[in-house]
C-alpha cells in the first residue's frame, strides 16, 4: 500500500489553501506496512513540519486502546463484562439517572433500576453522557457543584446517567470509568498498565498521558477555528497531574504509532510476533453490540468545542467494543461492518476488515468534526479506497 500522487495532491492543496495547519496521514494493510506521511506545518507561523514523528492529541482515539487492555483482563478471567461494575469500582453504583429538574432548578434523581456493566460502558449504553452534547448534563453539572471534565479531577465522573443502563445510546464518559475499572482489575495507574499490556509491546514509545520533554519539542499545538474561518494557535494541553488519568481522552501519540494498535485489531489481535488478543476477542469487539438501538447524531451544546456530529448521513450505524460500526457500505467505500472514531481536535481512524486496510488522520482543530478537516479524511480514505476521483 503506497501514498498516491491523488492523495499528496489533496493534502498539498488543503494545507497551501488554509484548509488546516497541517496533517499527518498513515494507511497499511494486514502485512503490508503502508506509509505514514506529514504536510503541512505544526504551528501556523512557525516553520517545523508536521513528521510522522509529530505528537498529537488523541482525544477520544484513546478510547479503543483502553477498551483493548480492558479485554485482555476479561480473557484473563479479572473482569466480567456482563457483571456489575462497582464489584471492582463501587462508587459507580453512586451514579443515579436524570429526570429533570425541581422548581428550584435543582436536578431530580433517581437510582438506575440495573447496574452498570462493563459491557454497558464500553458501548456507550450505560446513561453516562458528555455535557458537550447535553444542555441538560451542563445545567445539571453546574446544580450540582461538579467539575469539568477537562480539570482532571475525579468528581468530573459524577454526572448523572440520561437513561437506565441498557436502555439507550449516547456518546459519554463510559470509557473514563472502564478505565478506572482497568485500573482496580490489574492494582496499576492506568498509563502504566497501558504501557506494560499494550503500547510497549506494540512498540508505542510516543504515546502517554503525560508528555515527556522529548514528546512536548514534538507537539503540534491545538489550533481554533474562528466564525470566519480563521485558524490560530492555542495553548491548551491536557492536564499534566491529573486525579485519574482520562480513558476516554487523555492520550497524546503520532501517526506512526496509532497505524501499529489499528494493525493490531485489522489482523485480529497479533503485531508481528506479538498476540494481544484472541481472534474471537476482537471478533466480539467488532461486533455491533447495540441493536436494535442505533448511533444518534450528535447535537452540539457547547459550539466552541464540538460542531453536530454524523459521521455517515442517513447510513445506520451501530457501536462495537469500542468502536463506530457502519452497517451498510460507506460512501467513502468502507466496507460494512467497518471500524472507526475519532478525536476531539480532529484526528480519525479506520479499521476496515472487510478490505483488509487501516488508515489514521490527525491534525489539531477546534471545534470538533470541522467541515475541511471531515472532508479531507472523507476524500482520504474514499481515495485509498479507489472511491475517489
Amino acid at each position: 500500500m503506497e501514498l498516491s500522487h491523488a492523495v499528496a495532491a489533496m493534502m498539498q492543496g488543503a494545507v497551501q489553501s488554509g484548509e488546516v495547519p497541517g496533517v499527518v496521514i498513515a494507511a497499511a494493510g494486514r502485512e503490508q506496512a503502508g506509509f505514514v506521511r506529514g504536510f503541512g506545518v505544526r504551528r501556523l507561523g512557525a516553520p517545523e513540519p508536521m513528521e510522522p514523528d509529530t505528537v498529537v492529541w488523541i482525544a477520544s482515539m484513546t478510547k479503543a486502546v483502553v477498551a483493548v487492555a480492558a479485554m485482555r483482563l476479561v480473557e484473563a478471567g479479572r473482569i466480567a463484562l456482563d457483571a456489575p461494575a462497582a464489584a471492582l469500582v463501587p462508587e459507580i453504583a453512586e451514579a443515579q439517572v436524570l429526570e429533570g429538574f425541581d422548581a428550584q432548578g435543582q436536578p431530580r434523581l433517581r437510582p438506575p433500576r440495573r447496574a452498570i456493566t462493563l459491557r454497558h460502558l464500553l458501548t456507550h449504553t450505560s446513561g453516562f453522557p458528555y455535557e458537550m452534547w447535553s444542555a441538560e448534563t451542563i445545567r445539571a453539572r453546574k446544580a450540582l457543584g461538579l467539575p469539568p471534565m477537562p480539570s482532571g479531577r475525579l468528581a468530573a465522573l459524577r454526572l448523572p446517567l440520561l437513561f437506565d443502563p441498557g436502555e439507550d445510546w449516547t456518546y459519554g464518559i463510559g470509557l473514563d470509568w472502564a478505565g478506572r475499572v482497568v485500573e482496580a482489575a490489574s492494582g496499576q495507574r492506568l498509563g502504566a498498565h497501558l504501557q506494560e499490556a499494550i503500547l510497549g509491546p506494540l512498540g508505542m514509545a510516543d504515546t502517554a498521558f503525560r508528555l515527556r520533554e522529548d514528546m512536548r519539542a514534538r507537539l503540534a499545538p491545538v489550533h481554533a477555528r474562528a466564525p470566519d474561518g480563521s485558524l490560530a494557535p492555542t495553548a491548551m494541553v491536557v492536564e499534566q497531574d491529573p486525579e485519574f488519568e482520562s480513558g476516554g481522552g487523555g492520550l497524546y501519540s503520532t501517526a506512526r504509532d496509532y497505524l501499529a494498535f489499528a494493525r493490531m485489531i485489522l489482523n485480529g489481535g497479533r503485531h508481528g510476533r506479538e498476540r494481544l488478543l484472541r481472534p474471537e476477542t476482537v471478533a466480539e469487539m467488532a461486533r455491533d453490540q447495540i441493536a436494535p438501538l442505533a448511533v444518534k447524531p450528535m447535537l452540539s451544546a457547547m459550539p466552541a468545542a464540538t460542531n453536530d456530529v454524523d459521521f455517515f448521513p442517513g447510513l445506520p450505524c451501530g457501536w462495537g467494543l469500542s468502536f463506530l460500526i457502519n452497517r451498510g457500505q460507506s460512501p467513502q467505500g468502507r466496507a460494512a461492518g467497518g471500524l472507526g472514531w475519532a478525536g476531539l481536535a480532529n484526528t480519525y481512524y479506520w479499521i476496515d476488515h472487510g478490505r483488509g486496510t487501516a488508515g489514521v488522520f490527525l491534525t489539531q482543530i477546534l471545534p470538533f468534526f470541522d467541515a475541511k478537516a471531515v472532508a479531507l479524511f472523507r476524500g482520504f480514505e474514499a481515495r485509498m479506497n479507489g472511491a475517489g476521483p
